[in-house]
C-alpha cells in the first residue's frame, strides 16, 4: 500500500517558518513511522532531519507530534494511524525551540530537571554511613509506604509531556510535570532525610512550581511509559500541605477551601477569597469590589444564620481525616 507521509519540514539557513512536505512511500505490514521516516531519508531526501537511536522505545530520542498528539515515533503503528486520522501528518516536539524538520532544542527541559535537584540530598540518619542501603525493599529503618516510587523511575525523558503541557505552553517558566516526576521519585526515596524533603518541597512551592499545573491531563495521556506525571504533581502537593509547606495561592487555596468546609459545611465564596490573599491589605482592598458585587448576587451567607444541618457529622469526617 502507497501511502502519503505530510512533514513538517524548516531549514532556519532558508525558511521564516516550518511548512508541510508530501512524501509517497510503499508501506508494509507492521511499519512504524520512525521505519518510515528512516526510508524517507534513506531514499527520497537524505535532508531530513530527525532524532531517534534504540528504536525500541527506551532511549525517548524520537518523540515527535504524531496527527496531532506527542508520541514515540518508534511505537506508532502507520497502519493504525492511518486507520484512526486518514492521513499521517508528522511535526517536531512543541513547546521547546525548533532546530530543524523534526529536531527540537532540548536544553530547556534539561534546564528544569536540573532545577528541582534529581540526585539525592542526604542519608537518613536512622542508618550509619557505613551500612550499605539495598534499595527499596530494604524496609528496616523505614516505615511501609515510603519506598512506593508509584512508577515514575520508568521515566525515559522524551519530553513528551512538556510539549503537551497547556501551561508551559503560556508560562515557559513551569518546571514541567517530567520535572516534577522526577521529584516526586526523590520525594518518595527512604534514603533521603525528612529535612531533605521539606526543603525539597519548600523550593517547588514557589511561582512555576506544583501550585501552576491546571490539571489538564494532557500529560498522562501521552507519557509512553504510564508514568503518570499529573498524579506525581498532585503526591507532591498533598506532601507539601501536610509538611506546612503551603506559602503560595494554590495551597493557601485548599488548605483554606478545607477548613471553611470543616467550620461551617459547605463553602462560603466570601471568605474563601481571604483566606488566599491573607492579610496583603493591597490585595485586600482590591478584592471590595468582588465582595460588593457578591453579596449583591446573594452569595455572601447570613454570618449569624443556624448552621447546616448535619454539621456534626461533616467535622466528624474532617476529625477523622486528621487522626488517621
Amino acid at each position: 500500500m502507497r501511502l502519503t507521509f505530510t512533514i513538517a519540514r524548516y531549514n532556519p539557513e532558508t525558511d521564516a517558518r516550518a511548512h508541510p512536505a508530501d512524501y509517497r512511500l510503499d508501506v508494509s505490514r507492521g511499519m512504524t513511522v520512525l521505519d518510515a521516516l528512516i526510508r524517507i531519508k534513506h531514499e527520497q531526501d537524505g535532508a531530513l532531519a530527525l532524532r531517534y537511536s534504540c528504536r525500541s522505545a527506551i532511549c525517548g530520542s524520537c518523540a515527535m507530534t504524531i496527527n496531532g498528539q506527542e508520541k514515540l515515533a518508534c511505537r506508532t503503528s502507520v497502519r493504525k494511524e492511518w486507520e484512526r486520522h486518514g492521513g499521517i501528518e508528522i511535526g517536531p516536539l512543541r513547546n521547546l525551540p525548533l532546530i530543524k524538520d523534526l529536531v527540537v532544542d532540548m536544553a530547556s527541559f534539561w534546564g528544569k530537571v536540573r532545577a528541582v535537584t534529581p540526585w539525592l540530598e542526604s542519608r537518613p540518619a536512622a542508618r550509619p554511613a557505613a551500612e550499605p542501603y539495598r534499595g527499596p525493599d530494604d524496609q528496616r529503618a523505614m516505615p511501609p509506604g515510603t519506598y512506593d516510587f508509584h512508577n515514575v523511575d520508568a521515566c525515559i525523558m522524551c519530553g513528551a509531556c512538556v510539549a503537551a503541557c497547556t501551561t508551559h505552553e503560556v508560562s515557559p517558566g513551569f518546571v514541567g510535570p517530567a520535572a516534577l516526576a522526577k521529584a516526586d521519585r526523590f520525594l518518595a526515596d527512604p534514603r533521603e532525610s525528612s529535612a531533605a524533603k521539606t526543603r525539597r518541597l519548600a523550593e517547588l512551592d514557589g511561582p512555576d512550581g506544583i501550585w501552576d499545573c491546571t490539571r489538564c491531563n494532557y500529560c498522562v495521556e501521552v507519557c509512553p511509559k504510564d508514568v503518570k506525571p499529573m498524579e506525581a504533581i498532585v503526591r507532591l502537593r498533598r506532601e507539601a500541605i501536610r509538611r506546612g509547606v503551603s506559602n503560595s495561592g494554590g495551597a493557601r487555596h485548599i488548605v483554606g477551601f478545607a477548613d471553611i468546609v470543616s467550620r461551617e459545611g459547605r463553602l462560603n465564596e466570601a471568605v474563601m477569597p481571604l483566606k488566599i490573599v491573607g492579610w496583603n491589605v493591597r490585595r485586600l482592598l482590591n478584592l471590595l469590589p468582588l465582595g460588593l458585587r457578591m453579596w449583591l448576587k446573594g452569595k455572601v451567607p447570613n454570618p449569624f444564620a443556624s448552621p447546616i444541618a448535619g454539621i456534626e457529622d461533616i467535622r466528624r469526617i474532617f476529625a477523622a481525616r486528621r487522626s488517621s
